[in-house]
């Protein structure tokens, strides 16, 4: 594996809160790329480093401890929107992404987790979220 290379993760939110706004959070907190949902899923790119080990690194990639990694995804007053009834993120773990996936991953391919946007009471989803059917190749 090349120091650095760069793989591409994609956040789809299947079932984001209409009229709320959703962004990358990078390492400053600071909302990037902020989305007011829809209807439908959105959708986040993220360029993330790899390095041996695997580590990951990179301007979205945030950490806790020695070993965990992980993504922010801001909502409402978090990703900018003012006024919003919410002010919250979601934290996407990546550290412990498959082998075989991440091999896919360095080979060009884009990884995708597909995350609940609704917490049960209908409001957005918040603190940390797994997706729904695991890592997958996006298609």
């Amino acid at each position: 594996m090349a120091a650095g290379q760069v793989i591409t993760l994609r956040l789809t939110i299947q079932d984001p809160v209409p009229g709320v706004a959703y962004s990358l959070q990078d390492r400053k907190s600071v909302p990037v790329g902020p989305v007011i949902a829809g209807a439908g899923p959105i959708s986040f790119d993220v360029p993330v480093r790899v390095a041996p080990g695997p580590r990951f690194l990179g301007d979205f990639v945030r950490s806790e401890g020695a070993s965990r990694r992980f993504l922010y995804l801001a909502i409402g007053e978090q990703a900018g929107q003012r006024p919003s009834a919410w002010s919250r993120r979601a934290k996407i773990d990546i550290h412990l992404l498959p082998a075989g996936l991440l091999e896919k991953a360095l080979a060009g391919k884009v990884l995708e987790a597909r995350l609940p946007g609704k917490a049960g009471d209908g409001s957005p989803a918040c603190a940390t979220l797994h997706p729904i059917a695991g890592w997958q190749v996006a298609d």
